[in-house]
C-alpha cells in the first residue's frame, strides 16, 4: 500500500471528495499504523481500525499545516468538496495569508481531524507501558498541531503551524489522563 501511495503520488495531485482522500490516506498513513502494531504484536483488526483513524487524522493534520507548501508543489489535499462548500477558490491557496474562505475550510478540516483523532484514541487503552506511551504521544502530537493551527487562526500561509515542545508535553498529559478517566 505504502508503494501504491507513492505511484498515486505521482498521478495524482488534488483529490475531489473526502473519500478519495481518505482511500489515499488508507494507502499513504494507515499502514504505518498497522506496521507499528505488527510489530508490537497487538494487531488486531479492532486495533487496525482504531489506528487507521489516528493515521489518517495526523496525514489530515499535516495536510492542513502544509497547504502552501504543497500548493507550491503542485498539489491540493483539500477535498475540491470542501473548497467549494466554502467558496475558497485554488488561487485563494497561494496568497501570503490565508483569507476567509480558506480559514472556514480549515476548522472544517480541523474539526474532521479532530473527530478522526477522538475515534482512535480508544486504542491507547488496549497498548501498555511505553507502547501505550507512544499512542498516547502520536495522538497528543496531532492535538497539540490542530490546537496551533486554530491559534494561528487557520492562517497557515504565514507559514505552518507548528506546536512547541511545552504545548506537545501539556497535550500528552491531557491525553494519559483523558484516558484514565472512566467512560461514560
Amino acid at each position: 500500500r505504502l508503494i501504491e501511495a507513492n505511484r498515486v503520488d505521482q498521478r495524482v495531485n488534488r483529490y475531489e471528495t473526502w473519500d478519495q482522500l481518505r482511500a489515499y490516506c488508507r494507502l499513504s498513513a494507515d499502514p504505518v499504523g498497522e506496521l507499528v502494531l505488527g510489530v508490537l504484536g497487538a494487531a488486531t483488526p479492532a486495533r487496525i481500525a482504531l489506528s487507521d483513524s489516528i493515521c489518517t487524522a495526523l496525514q489530515l493534520t499535516e495536510h492542513c499545516q502544509d497547504v502552501a507548501e504543497d500548493y507550491a508543489a503542485g498539489r491540493v489535499y483539500l477535498p475540491a468538496e470542501d473548497l467549494a462548500r466554502f467558496g475558497c477558490t485554488l488561487a485563494a491557496l497561494s496568497g501570503g495569508h490565508a483569507g476567509q474562505p480558506l480559514r472556514d475550510v480549515l476548522a472544517f478540516e480541523v474539526a474532521r481531524a479532530r473527530r478522526l483523532l477522538a475515534d482512535g484514541a480508544p486504542l491507547i487503552d488496549e497498548l501498555r507501558g511505553r507502547a501505550r506511551i507512544a499512542l498516547a504521544a502520536f495522538v497528543a502530537g496531532g492535538r497539540a498541531a490542530l490546537d496551533a493551527i486554530e491559534r494561528a487562526r487557520f492562517d497557515v500561509l504565514a507559514g505552518p503551524p507548528r506546536a512547541t515542545r511545552a504545548r506537545r508535553l501539556i497535550a500528552l498529559a491531557g491525553t494519559l489522563a483523558e484516558r484514565r478517566r472512566p467512560s461514560r
